[in-house]
């Protein structure tokens, strides 16, 4: 099983800033896409931004030019540097891994248990 917990949420105001982080932990083989979803009071959980194990990245529009995913093969980490934040960014932020476990035949989704972002004056 993979475990995946994030950190670094909390409140902020427009404009500012804000990093969250994910470690992924457990008994993994590979961990092939690491990212993060996000999912507002009432809507759908929508992609923000995924990057592969070799760095290839995607970004949901409302997010590029402000928001910066990275990742740390070495220690299963992926991180997400949000700048020039706005309200709409309000969230429960969740980080995700397409990962396979030692014991996993195959890869699969795992989650992790969200971290609130709130975007306010």
């Amino acid at each position: 099983q993979v475990q995946l917990v994030e950190s670094g949420g909390g409140s902020v105001q427009p404009g500012g800033s804000l990093r969250l982080s994910c470690a992924a932990s457990g008994s993994i083989f590979s961990i092939y896409y690491m990212g993060w979803y996000r999912q507002a009071p009432g809507k759908q959980r929508d992609m923000v931004a995924r990057i592969s194990r070799s760095g290839t990245i995607g970004y949901a529009d409302s997010v590029k030019g402000r928001f910066t995913i990275s990742r740390d093969n070495d220690k299963n980490t992926v991180f997400l540097q949000m700048n020039s934040v706005k309200p709409e960014d309000t969230a429960v932020y969740h980080c995700f891994a397409f990962a396979r476990a030692a014991s996993a035949p195959t890869a699969e989704d795992y989650w992790g248990q969200g971290t609130q972002v709130t975007v306010s004056s």
